[in-house]
């Protein structure tokens, strides 16, 4: 019999939008009505089905790279901006010199990163942006004797325990928080000792992974796919930076800082002495594209060999974009086919009538397949917060309780839903395969799973 190998990551998307358009045909359609774009709790109703066939099961991926148009483009404009930057030999060399003085201390480097991610995720919600990280640290942790899950782990395990106890993120807890009429702070303890907690267990469970490969490099998970020898940069052999490539690394920090400062909300966190840029993935892109051509002069390429490189290192992250393209025509069917306001007022009935406790556990667990359905935080926010937090009220939950079971389930399942980007996007990066990560992340899941509960339970005890 021959083995069993994992679908790649186009062919599981494609399986999910196949099976959202089958469920468009069982699952009665139905809306809730509206003011102001929110969703009004009690007024869901049925409509007349719209249920997709194969024009619109192909369509979706379609529909889905247009809707997702903004951060592709953004993908494809890091790819341009890295083709030109590593054409310079700067990132090698500058990895080089890292490692060699990291040598024998190299898993140091996984707490430092690991820490500041979390300090994006739980910010500013960090996640999208990290796309431009994976590239930049996988060499340097292939270079350090680890594996590819390692490096992924550290910016998406990172990152993701910071979004999963968003403190203060305005794309989660902020679009929650006002939706139900709660401040920011309201809740902010509580989901500060999450953070502390989830994130400690995350270093944890990495680095103890990453010093067992280190002893038996059999023990990790791509053993039987690791990545070509060719591929891994030898830090022996490269070449001391030159002045130009000091210069060029200089740029391209200035690059990612500007790059984090400018999509920070200041204004909304309650700080007014420094400006709120408000850049989106637009803005973003604009600035890789102007970050790309300032450093190909700066280095002294050709007009040529710049527009050469870009478009190279563009066409290096294509894949990527069409995985975000896919994945976000899962939700683009969901709601042409009118399933995503009855799967929420199924939510709505469970929820009506049951006690603190019962309630704010039986949140958490409707909130999970929520999220595999709408991925983002911000929609998901948008579309269930307005019903939610009044049933909360009428359990003797507060709200700011069921903004973290919201978002704590929303930031669990974006670790590893195929519907996820950013998930899949990474997976690319390091060749990973799905079955291989669901392999190395299940424990860490069920860790976050069971903590998570026991926060929400104490909870409601305590309101």
């Amino acid at each position: 019999m021959k083995q069993f190998k994992m679908p790649t990551a186009y062919a599981i998307l494609t399986g999910l939008i196949v099976a959202v358009a089958i469920a468009t045909w069982i699952i009665p359609a139905g809306q809730y009505d509206y003011v102001d774009g929110l969703p009004i709790a009690g007024s869901y109703h049925t409509v007349e089905a719209n249920p997709q066939g194969i024009g619109a099961i192909l369509l979706a991926p379609l529909q889905g790279f247009f809707d997702a148009v903004d951060v592709e483009l953004f993908i494809l404009m890091v790819g341009g901006f890295l083709g030109v930057v590593m054409e310079t030999g700067a990132i090698n060399n500058g990895v080089a010199a890292v490692v060699r003085k990291m040598r024998g201390r190299e898993k140091w480097m996984i707490p430092i990163l690991m820490i500041l991610f979390g300090i994006g995720g739980t910010t500013f919600g960090m996640w999208e942006e990290t796309m431009a990280f994976y590239p930049i640290l996988l060499p340097v942790f292939l270079a350090a004797g680890y594996d590819a899950a390692v490096s992924i782990s550290v910016v998406l395990l990172g990152a993701g325990a910071g979004v999963l106890c968003s403190t203060v993120n305005p794309f989660a807890t902020g679009i929650a928080s006002g939706f139900a009429g709660v401040s920011l702070g309201q809740g902010l303890v509580l989901r500060v000792v999450m953070l502390i907690a989830y994130e400690a267990v995350a270093i944890f469970f990495v680095m103890r992974y990453a010093a067992r490969i280190k002893a038996d490099p059999e023990k990790s998970v791509m053993a039987h796919n690791r990545w070509p020898a060719q591929e891994i940069p030898n830090m022996d052999e490269a070449e001391p930076l030159t002045g130009r490539q000091k210069l060029v690394l200089a740029l391209f920090a200035a690059v990612f800082l500007i790059m984090v400062y400018s999509v920070i909300p200041f204004e909304d966190v309650g700080i007014t002495v420094l400006p709120t840029l408000g850049w989106w993935f637009p803005e973003l892109g604009a600035l890789f594209l102007a970050g790309g051509l300032l450093i190909g002069l700066v280095y002294g390429m050709g007009e040529a060999k710049v527009a050469e490189r870009f478009t190279l290192g563009a066409a290096d992250l294509l894949s990527v974009a069409f995985i975000i393209g896919l994945s976000r025509g899962i939700t683009t069917l969901m709601n042409q086919g009118l399933i995503t306001d009855t799967v929420l007022s199924w939510g709505e009935r469970l929820l009506t009538g049951t006690g603190s406790v019962l309630f704010i556990v039986l949140t958490y667990l409707l909130y999970l397949p929520l999220s595999i359905l709408i991925p983002s935080s911000s929609g998901l926010a948008t579309l269930s917060i307005p019903i939610m937090a009044p049933l909360g009220q009428f359990a003797g939950v507060n709200s700011e309780l069921v903004i973290t079971a919201f978002q704590s389930a929303s930031g669990l399942v974006n670790l590893v839903t195929p519907t996820s980007a950013v998930v899949m996007g990474a997976l690319v990066f390091g060749r990973i395969p799905y079955d291989r990560w669901l392999r190395y992340i299940w424990k860490l899941l069920a860790i976050f799973f069971v903590m998570t509960l026991v926060f929400l339970v104490v909870g409601a005890i305590l309101a």
